[in-house]
């Protein structure tokens, strides 16, 4: 951890914290996240609720903790899922080359040309709103931004000559891909996945704020800062600042995280 710097590791201890809360949360949590108390609606800061409740009175603090797993397993999902095809193409790329390398580098050259939050809004209008549209439209989208990234790494790799070794030893290329080439590029790939779970954050947050990613009464941060800027305009902004700031802090940490492991490449 100490390698990773003073701010590195600041950031890796933030994540674990906010990935402890949030598995801990039924234990944490005050109270239920989706119970309503009209009594207590718009309500500021008090004992009770250190961070008020929301329009429905619902606490805020209590849906911030479990709106964190909404929040942060749709973004894994699309970086696990964008990290294992981007990797895939790019390997075959990098060792067919030819006229398959000409072909995968077309198709990643289309998806670049479309932004990831259309392929969002594509795939919930196909499949409906909710995260199963919104994790596959956004990890279609992302998987060109790791394919590049490890593409180039590969190609480099693909002419040093350990691979030409293994390849006279008469081992496979798929034995040669996954048994040298791929653990020699997990530094790369790892650093490209933990940078781009950053943006990933961001977008699912900002697809739920429109309304169209997690849907109500599931507390989400997204969801979180688009309820709370209506809160916001009758006095109350807790909300809102609680839900913006944690995906701010969230995401500087990521980057910076990401930022450091890229360093130790």
């Amino acid at each position: 951890m100490t390698r990773l710097g003073g701010l590195g590791t600041a950031s890796a201890v933030l994540l674990a914290a906010v990935a402890a809360t949030t598995l801990l949360a039924p234990l944490l949590a005050p109270y239920d996240p989706d119970f309503p108390d009209l009594m207590n609606a718009l309500s500021g800061s008090t004992a009770a609720h250190p961070l008020g409740a929301d329009a429905l009175g619902r606490d805020v603090l209590s849906r911030l903790m479990y709106g964190a797993r909404t929040t942060l397993i749709g973004p894994l999902l699309i970086i696990c899922v964008s990290t294992v095809a981007g990797t895939a193409l790019a390997i075959t790329a990098a060792w067919a080359g030819g006229r398959v390398d000409a072909v995968i580098s077309r198709l990643l050259d289309i998806l670049f040309a479309v932004p990831g939050i259309v392929f969002a809004l594509v795939t919930v209008a196909v499949l409906g709103p909710g995260i199963p549209g919104v994790v596959t439209g956004l990890a279609v989208a992302y998987t060109p931004y790791v394919a590049r990234v490890v593409r180039s790494a590969a190609l480099r790799e693909r002419s040093l000559p350990y691979v030409a070794a293994a390849w006279v030893q008469g081992r496979s290329a798929f034995a040669i891909c996954t048994r040298h080439l791929l653990p020699n590029l997990r530094p790369i790939i790892v650093a490209q996945s933990v940078s781009a779970l950053g943006f990933a954050v961001i977008d699912v947050a900002a697809v739920s704020f429109l309304g169209l990613g997690v849907q109500p009464p599931t507390a989400d941060w997204g969801l979180m800062v688009k309820s709370g800027l209506d809160s916001a305009q009758r006095g109350q902004p807790l909300e809102a600042i609680a839900a913006g700031v944690m995906i701010a802090l969230v995401v500087a940490a990521v980057n910076m995280l990401g930022d450091r492991l890229g360093r130790r490449r």
